[in-house]
């Protein structure tokens, strides 16, 4: 009984996805990036945009942000643990 490993390609359509969405959000899409990282049995998505664009992704209250964030929790698999970071 080994650990358990965060499936790869999920998350890769899961940056796909938050991606996406942030291009869509931002006035600068060009500075979107979106970087994946494991630590233990956790997937962490980091996404970077422009300094004038990050109340766009993040949103009134965190809307935004949370809409995003349950997206890739519904998009993930249960065995994954998976965390948006904002940038």
């Amino acid at each position: 009984m080994g650990r358990q490993r965060a499936r790869v390609p999920n998350t890769r359509r899961q940056e796909a996805l938050v991606k996406y969405i942030a291009q869509k959000l931002v006035d600068q899409p060009d500075a979107v990036q979106v970087s994946r990282r494991v630590e233990r049995h956790t997937v962490i998505v980091e996404l970077r945009v422009a300094p004038e664009d990050i109340g766009r992704v993040i949103g009134k209250n965190g809307r935004v942000a949370e809409a995003m964030r349950k997206l890739m929790s519904t998009y993930s698999q249960r065995e994954e643990n998976v965390i948006l970071k904002i940038l």
